[in-house]
């Protein structure tokens, strides 16, 4: 893999902000001729496969402002510095659809866009669901909470309304655990 290598010659942090960071980057290619990269620092994030006691899975619809209308996702959000995954999966879930859960398991880790971000999602099951009240979303969020089956989350995403990665992904995970 090291022919594959880039070596930093110049970083360069141009904007420091809430959720991420951007830099610059002056590299060196393998070939010995230099380019620049424009690169995202993310903290991380989880994201959480919740089914409820009658089999449907929890998911939000929620407006993105970069895509310009609201999509359809699973609970999820960033990590908060020095806080464990695991945790945030806990909280997030709660705080954006009322549920907390007897336990998390695992699924996988994975980047969302590794080409110029190094955002890493842990995605986790939430088992032994139970709503303890309303949610309590941040004060800059606004979510309306559904309980879907996954015959219906394939329809949003031919619909496009499931239209995220760590969605398609959780769907993708439950279409396969029911082979």
């Amino acid at each position: 893999m090291d022919h594959l290598y880039e070596k930093t010659l110049h970083s360069e942090t141009i904007y420091e902000g809430r959720i991420i960071d951007l830099r610059v980057e002056d590299v060196e290619l393998p070939n010995g001729k230099q380019s620049k990269r424009e690169l995202i620092d993310h903290p991380g994030a989880v994201a959480v496969i919740a089914e409820t006691p009658d089999h449907k899975i929890l998911a939000v619809r929620q407006y993105r402002k970069a895509l310009d209308k609201a999509i359809v996702e699973i609970p999820a959000g960033k990590l908060e510095p020095g806080e464990k995954p695991e945790v945030t999966a806990v909280r997030e879930l709660e705080e954006e659809t009322g549920y907390t859960c007897d336990s998390l398991e695992k699924v996988i880790s994975f980047y969302t866009s590794p080409g110029f971000a190094n955002e890493l999602v842990h995605l986790y099951v939430a088992k032994g669901l139970e709503k303890k009240g309303e949610q309590s979303a941040d004060e800059d969020e606004f979510l309306d909470v559904l309980h879907l089956t996954i015959e219906e989350m394939e329809k949003m995403v031919e619909n496009q309304e499931i239209h995220d990665a760590k969605t398609a992904y959780a769907l993708m995970y439950l279409q396969m655990k029911l082979k």
